[in-house]
C-alpha cells in the first residue's frame, strides 16, 4: 500500500489498523506465525472501531471512509466552506484519493491467503449486534456509511474527490463535523477542544411550561443560525427551572442547522480566547456555553468573559454566541456594604457597576421562574402521562406534594425526580 505517500492526508487516528495491512502487504515477514498475528491484530481493531462507531457491511471500507471523514486539512477544511475546490490544493488531494481508491479497492481475500487465515468474511459483511454508536449520533454515522458506498462505487478518482467533498461541504470534517458538543481541556503546552460523545438527549419539548421562556431562546437562536444580529443570552432563575435542559433542547434542535456548543467552566475563562481562535475561521455556529455561572468577591475571572463580550479591540466572530446559565440575576456576588460602606470605597457607585457590568453584556436575559402549586401539577401530571405511570390523578397530585416538601420544593426538576421516583417502585407508588 501508498498509504505513507499521502501528501495532505497524515496522522491518521487508528493508524495501527494501516500499519497491519501495509506490512501484511509488504511480503517482509518473518515467520508465518508473525502475520498470522498481524492479521489477527488488524481484525481486532476493525472489529472494536465497528463496535464503538456503529459500523457494519465492510469494515476496512467504513474505516478508510472515517479517516476521510475525520481527516483536517487544507483541501477537507476548504470543502466544509466552499464545496467542491479548484485549483492547486484539489489537484494535491486528488493524488491521494488515487490511493485511497486503491486501497479501497483491497481484496481482503488476499490478505487471507497471506496469512493462512480465515477472516476476511467477518471483515466483507459485518453484522451489527447494536444498531447504536458510542462515537456519533445515528444520522451521521449512516451518513458515513452512506458515503463508503458512494467511494467504492466511484468510477474514476475525480469521482470519489467529487463524493467527498460533497460530504464535507453538507456535514463538515474532523471533529466539529462530526460531533455536536465539546469541552475544554489543558494540558502542558496548549488549549484543546474535546468531543462529548454521550450527549444528553433533550428536547425542547421535553420541558413542560416555560413557553415564553423557550420562545425568546428559540428566537435569538434562530436569528443567530441564520446570520441575522442576535444577542449573548442569559438564563437566569430558580434551581431546577430547566435552564441547563433548554440549552441542551437548543442543541439537539440545530445541530443539524450546523450548531455546536462548546462547555466551558469559569476557571477556564482564561483559555477563552484561545478557543475562539481555534473557532473563528470554520464553518460552524458555536455557542461557547457557561452553566451555572457565578462568581464570589474574591473571584475575578469574569473580567476575562466582559473583555471577549465586549471590551476586546477585536470585534467577536459572527459565528459565536455565548449562552449561560445562572441562579443569580447579576451573575457576580453583591453585597449591601457596596452601597452602604463608604470608609472602605470612595467611589462606592463604581464598585456597584462593576459588578453589575457583566450582566448587562448578555444582550438578552430569559428568566425561568419556580412554578406555582398549579404550574407544578400540571407538570406532573403530563410527565406521568408521557412516562406511561398508571395512577389516579389525585393520588398522583397528593404524593407529589408530599415529596416536593422534602425534596426541594416547587420545581420542574422536583416533578420529574417524583416521576422517577414512581416508576422506580412499581408504576404505581408502591
Amino acid at each position: 500500500m501508498r498509504n505513507n505517500e499521502m501528501i495532505l492526508y497524515k496522522n491518521f487516528k487508528h493508524s495501527e489498523i494501516l500499519e497491519d495491512a501495509s506490512y501484511i502487504l509488504s511480503g517482509d515477514t518473518e515467520s508465518d506465525g508473525g502475520i498470522r498475528n498481524r492479521m489477527n491484530s488488524f481484525t481486532g481493531s476493525l472489529v472494536e472501531l465497528a463496535v464503538s462507531h456503529g459500523y457494519s457491511g465492510n469494515l476496512w471500507q467504513a474505516y478508510l471512509t472515517y479517516l476521510i471523514a475525520n481527516n483536517e486539512n487544507a483541501y477537507s477544511t476548504s470543502c466544509e466552506i466552499k464545496g467542491n475546490v479548484t485549483g492547486t490544493v484539489s489537484e494535491v488531494a486528488l493524488h491521494d484519493f488515487t490511493i485511497f481508491r486503491e486501497m479501497f479497492a483491497l481484496d481482503l481475500d488476499e490478505l487471507d491467503k497471506l496469512c493462512g487465515t480465515d477472516n476476511a468474511r467477518l471483515l466483507c459483511d459485518y453484522k451489527s449486534e447494536n444498531d447504536n454508536s458510542k462515537m456519533f449520533n445515528k444520522r451521521i454515522r449512516d451518513r458515513i456509511l452512506k458515503l463508503r458506498d458512494e467511494l467504492a462505487a466511484s468510477s474514476s478518482d475525480e469521482e470519489f474527490a467529487e463524493n467527498a467533498a460533497r460530504f464535507y461541504k453538507e456535514f463538515g470534517v474532523g471533529k466539529f463535523g462530526l460531533h455536536k458538543a465539546f469541552r475544554v481541556r489543558r494540558n502542558m503546552t496548549e488549549v484543546l477542544i474535546e468531543p462529548i460523545t454521550n450527549i444528553a438527549h433533550v428536547n425542547l419539548e421535553d420541558l413542560v411550561g416555560y413557553e415564553r421562556a423557550k420562545e425568546k431562546l428559540i428566537n435569538n437562536t434562530e436569528a443567530f443560525i441564520e446570520g441575522r444580529p442576535c444577542n449573548n443570552c442569559l438564563l437566569f432563575g430558580d434551581a431546577g427551572t430547566g435552564k441547563s435542559s433548554s440549552i441542551k433542547g437548543i442543541m439537539n434542535r440545530y445541530y443539524d442547522r450546523g450548531l455546536r456548543i462548546i462547555e466551558i467552566y469559569k476557571h477556564q475563562l482564561r483559555d477563552l480566547e484561545n478557543v475562539i481562535d481555534q473557532i473563528k475561521n470554520r464553518n460552524y455556529r458555536f455557542i461557547i456555553y457557561m452553566d451555572d455561572l457565578s462568581f464570589e468577591e474574591h473571584e475575578t475571572e469574569y473580567k476575562y468573559l466582559k473583555a471577549v463580550i465586549e471590551g476586546d479591540l477585536e470585534k467577536k466572530p459572527d459565528n459565536i454566541l455565548i449562552y449561560a446559565t445562572s441562579n443569580r440575576r447579576h451573575i457576580v456576588r453583591e453585597r449591601y456594604s457596596d452601597k452602604q460602606d463608604r470608609d472602605d470605597d470612595l467611589h462606592t457607585n463604581d464598585t456597584v457597576q462593576e459588578k453589575l457590568s457583566l450582566s448587562y453584556r448578555f444582550g438578552e436575559t430569559i428568566f425561568f421562574s419556580r412554578p406555582d402549586k398549579k404550574e407544578f401539577e400540571n407538570i406532573v401530571t403530563t410527565l406521568a402521562k408521557r412516562r406511561g405511570v398508571c395512577m389516579d390523578q389525585q393520588e398522583l397530585l397528593l404524593e407529589a406534594n408530599k415529596w416536593e416538601l422534602g425534596h426541594g420544593g416547587l420545581s420542574g426538576r422536583t416533578a420529574e425526580q417524583f416521576i422517577n421516583y414512581i416508576l422506580a417502585s412499581d408504576g404505581n407508588g408502591n
